[in-house]
């Protein structure tokens, strides 16, 4: 996905803005595919910072204790059996499914207009729709550092493509039988999704 429009300074942002567009990126790329070494070295020198002071401290430790007992071999088989399996991985990763049952459904559809709308554009190579997890929280993080919609705007496209499912997705994600690592991914994303929630149903 790629924003065809201007782009405001990202280092204008409030901290805890572009702290809320790391984290949607972070979730993009290890949903994207499985992590390399070079993100997996990343994760696993995380500062978590002290738990009891970060509500989310304990799972940045979760997902740097993941990374640290993990390999990119391991991890790509994990992937394949989540997301992608001989027919249909463990879990199905589109929001069509999630909210329709099948996919490239009407929700689909919806999306992207609604991108088309905001400026963005399918990059040429990609051939997961745009309804996958991955590009959803990709696409939400270019939302809040490159287009300067407002808080509402944010809200009312969380509210439509990633609230209305993500949460049951990350849900599935924590219990799936191949899950190891993704478990702290999915702890991640599913704590993330509450916090973005209360922040974006907050008054302006």
């Amino acid at each position: 996905m790629s924003d065809q429009g201007s782009r405001p300074d990202e280092a204008a942002l409030e901290p805890g803005d572009a702290a809320r567009a790391e984290i949607y990126r972070l979730l993009g790329g290890l949903l994207a595919g499985p992590p390399n070494a070079a993100l997996l070295e990343l994760l696993a020198e995380i500062d978590a910072g002290d738990p009891n002071a970060n509500p989310m401290g304990a799972t940045w430790q979760a997902l740097q204790a993941a990374a640290s007992d993990t390999d990119v071999d391991r991890l790509s088989d994990e992937y394949f059996n989540l997301f992608i399996g001989l027919g249909r991985g463990e879990l199905v990763p589109y929001a069509s499914f999630y909210i329709h049952g099948f996919l490239m459904e009407k929700v689909l559809a919806s999306l992207r207009s609604e991108l088309q709308t905001l400026g963005f554009e399918l990059q040429e190579g990609v051939s997961e729709p745009e309804d996958h997890v991955a590009a959803l929280c990709e696409t939400m993080g270019m939302i809040i550092s490159e287009t300067g919609l407002s808080l509402e705007r944010q809200a009312a496209f969380f509210d439509a493509y990633l609230a209305v499912w993500m949460p049951d997705f990350f849900a599935d994600l924590r219990e799936a039988e191949s899950a190891q690592f993704y478990r702290s991914v999915a702890l991640l994303g599913q704590q993330f999704m509450e916090i973005e929630s209360q922040y974006l149903s907050m008054p302006a």
